[in-house]
């Protein structure tokens, strides 16, 4: 099984799905083990089931490597039928397995996903919403509930964990150099109801006091934009050149040439110097969490 991710030219190129593959292999060899030990007791699928409280139907699809087995199930189910740790040993590699299958970006953003968790600097100018780097989870759980055209809630669940995933780069030693500049129209609307707003504002400032972070805010009274031409990120992975990322309607490109980087980045340092201070930044946020 394959997917699709786009390379640093903007082809596109198949990816193998790792990670969901190893998860469903080992699914389904351990269900290959519940199913032997089960028919070595001389139980039927429902009879396993009523002794630990599980439905027939759940035990099928357990045998059939379609279900995740929880820790609970494989304490239980190596005890009654006396697998002697078989199956309770397989605990820490299945959550392991199903945490890895979760984390799942989208093919178009793969790229930049793997740059990004090597970067040592992030200059992220954002317009029409927070970098995701920032954003709580039910914000970001609030975002792709909205999109359109609906997605279903297992891909929810695989984005929301992947967004979140890539914040831990922020708290692992040594973190990279963040900078990012958002527009204090983003910071005035609520989107996903106010109290979901206010725990935003509450990150948004807690991150912008980190010392590896600087949070600036460009405010709406400006005459004069260096940015008006759309959001990107400027990302500097460790011992290689500094290369700009841009997306757009679930289309992105990752830009090499060193001279549309170097625009790029003239651009961002104009754009930071237009913008409010990190002080000040953080000050009219701080006014924002008392208004509604």
């Amino acid at each position: 099984m394959t997917d699709t991710s786009i390379g640093p030219d903007g082809e596109r190129r198949p990816e193998p799905q790792e990670d969901a593959e190893s998860a469903a292999d080992l699914n389904r060899a351990v269900g290959k083990q519940v199913k032997l030990l089960r028919e070595r007791s001389g139980w039927t699928q429902r009879e396993l089931g009523s002794r630990l409280g599980y439905s027939e139907d759940q035990i099928a699809s357990l045998e059939r490597g379609r279900r995740t087995p929880q820790p609970e199930f494989l304490d239980a189910a190596d005890d009654l039928l006396g697998a002697d740790g078989l199956l309770s040993v397989t605990k820490e590699d299945v959550a392991q397995a199903k945490a890895k299958a979760r984390v799942r970006h989208p093919a178009w953003f793969k790229d930049y996903a793997r740059l990004e968790a090597q970067a040592v600097e992030i200059n992220d100018y954002s317009n029409h919403d927070l970098p995701g780097l920032f954003q709580t989870e039910r914000r970001v759980r609030a975002l792709y509930e909205m999109r359109k055209p609906l997605l279903d809630e297992e891909t929810i669940e695989q984005r929301v964990a992947s967004r979140l995933d890539r914040q831990k780069i922020l708290t692992h030693w040594p973190p990279p150099m963040v900078t990012a500049v958002v527009e204090e129209a983003v910071l005035r609307r609520p989107l996903g109801g106010w109290e979901v707003h206010k725990e935003q504002l509450d990150q948004l400032l807690r991150l912008g006091r980190l010392r590896s972070v600087e949070l600036q805010v460009m405010p709406l009274e400006r005459t004069e934009h260096a940015g008006m031409g759309g959001p990107f990120i400027l990302l500097t992975p460790k011992g290689k050149p500094q290369v700009g990322y841009m997306e757009a309607q679930n289309h992105a490109r990752l830009a090499t040439d060193a001279e549309e980087v170097r625009i790029l980045a003239a651009r961002y340092g104009t754009i930071r110097a237009q913008a409010l201070t990190p002080r000040e930044s953080l000050e009219l946020i701080e006014g924002m969490q008392t208004q509604r």
